[in-house]
Parts: structure tokens; sequence; C-alpha cells
């Protein structure tokens, strides 16, 4: 996965990616390919489940 797909993924800007990016908790990129970063998928799943929160929907709001 690249940063844009990432992005998508976890419903962020590529700038906010980018700053998720340089946590010590994500995962090292898998290779750099003509000076963009690479990621494997599974690793960056396996990131989301341990450390993404996942964002309340209007169905999980009291009322």
């Amino acid at each position: 996965m690249g940063p844009y797909e990432i992005a998508e993924r976890l419903g962020v800007s590529r700038q906010r990616f980018q700053q998720l990016a340089r946590y010590p908790t994500f995962p090292k990129p898998y290779q750099e390919l003509r000076g963009m970063k690479v990621w494997l998928a599974e690793d960056v799943e396996e990131w989301i489940k341990q450390y993404r929160q996942p964002r309340p929907t209007e169905d999980d709001t009291p009322g």
C-alpha cells in the first residue's frame, strides 16, 4: 500500500498519514520504489486493529 491508499483506508488526509507514519508503533515500510515508500497491507491492517479506535457512527449515538 502506498501513502494515498493508506490515507484513504484510515479516512485521513495524506498529511495526517505522514504524521502517523512517524509514530514508533507504525509499521516500517516494506520497500521504497522511486522515492515512494510502500507498506505491506497486512502490516497496516494489523496496526489499524491495534491502534485505531473505531469512529462512532450515527447508530452509536444515544437517543
